[in-house]
């Protein structure tokens, strides 16, 4: 499947800050994303089988590196207490990384307990209209709850915690209690939770599996991690987790597992616990599309594209005169929601 190759980031509207001061996503940061660009030196991390995880580890000047932790502690304390630097005053910085690959470049930073060495982590990145989008559709829509804070540029995310998506495929696939069926309908649900939100580029690296056990079994449930590619692309399918050819063996274990009539039950499912919560989300999400409606999120030559396959998939010519994505967005998320139920 063709994707773009880099996906340009999207300045923050003054109506998208508008938004995010209102719904408490704002906040003032002792530190950004620029600050930390000045780091000393750094060295390579890899992974327990030796291979370069393509992250650094970083340090700074040693009169600045002080300030650096104390300011990234600050930040932690926001994103989790509120500001109530009390309740973490045993917390330390245990390591700051950096990764040069994708289009956010980020800052990881790893938190550490004192009192028993427990950790947690948490990002800082350069905002990005798209992502920031991203990330309140899929809080408001989804069953996952997610915390970041915006500062001018500087986009604060928590971690999503979970099994990567190409390591998933690659070894958790083949562990004695691996349970396909319950893998493959989470996997339905997540297909049709991007297609919902037109959330693009959900190769297995960009997704996490959260794998809790049960009394008798374990439960899956698929994650996104990246919201770079929300309402970008000019294809349907690119909203299809299940063309891209980095989930070809889950797509494989869905069809050998479950038939069609069982896929359209998920999906349904999905859609109808989607719209439970759209509605009680309702005048948030309508602030949240009014403003997506304004804002440049794509090309015009990609959304005229995605506004063709999506009047032939809808059966439809009432995409034709819309002029953003995020408009676009709006009408197929009402089209999606509003689905009759499966005929058999």
């Amino acid at each position: 499947m063709d994707i773009s190759k880099k996906k340009p980031p999207f300045p923050v509207s003054d109506n998208l800050r508008k938004y995010l001061l209102s719904y408490d996503r704002s906040d003032s940061l002792p530190i950004k994303y620029e600050d930390l660009t000045n780091f000393q030196d750094s060295a390579a991390i890899y992974d327990s089988k030796g291979n370069d995880t393509l992250w650094e580890a970083v340090r700074y000047h040693p009169s600045f590196q002080d300030e650096v932790e104390a300011a990234l502690t600050y930040i932690y304390g926001l994103l989790k207490t509120g500001g109530n630097m009390s309740v973490i005053e045993h917390l330390n910085v245990s390591r700051i990384d950096y990764c040069l690959f994708g289009n956010s470049k980020p800052f990881r930073i790893r938190i550490i307990n004192s009192l028993n060495d427990n950790h947690d982590y948490f990002y800082i990145k350069k905002a990005d209209a798209s992502r920031i989008y991203g990330l309140e559709l899929e809080h408001i829509l989804s069953p996952n709850r997610l915390a970041f804070i915006v500062d001018e540029n500087t986009l604060i995310e928590e971690h999503i915690p979970g099994i990567p998506g190409d390591a998933f495929l690659d070894y958790y696939i083949e562990t004695p209690n691996f349970l396909k069926s319950y893998a493959a309908k989470e996997f339905v649900k997540f297909n049709e939770r991007c297609f919902v939100m037109l959330l693009g580029d959900m190769r297995s690296y960009n997704y996490v599996i959260d794998v809790t056990p049960d009394f008798d079994k374990e439960q899956y449930r698929v994650r996104a991690i990246d919201f770079d590619q929300l309402c970008y692309e000019g294809r349907k399918n690119n909203y299809l987790p299940q063309f891209y050819k980095e989930n070809f063996k889950i797509v494989e274990f869905c069809m050998e597992m479950l038939p069609q009539r069982t896929v359209e039950q998920y999906q349904y499912e999905e859609r109808t616990l989607m719209k439970k919560r759209y509605i009680m989300g309702h005048k948030r999400l309508s602030a949240l599309l009014e403003n997506m409606g304004k804002d440049k999120l794509s090309s015009d030559t990609k959304r005229s594209s995605l506004i063709k396959d999506l009047n032939e998939y809808h059966a439809t010519n009432s995409f034709d005169n819309l002029n953003s994505m995020g408009k676009v967005l709006k009408l197929h998320m009402e089209l999606m929601l509003d689905k009759p139920e499966p005929k058999h």
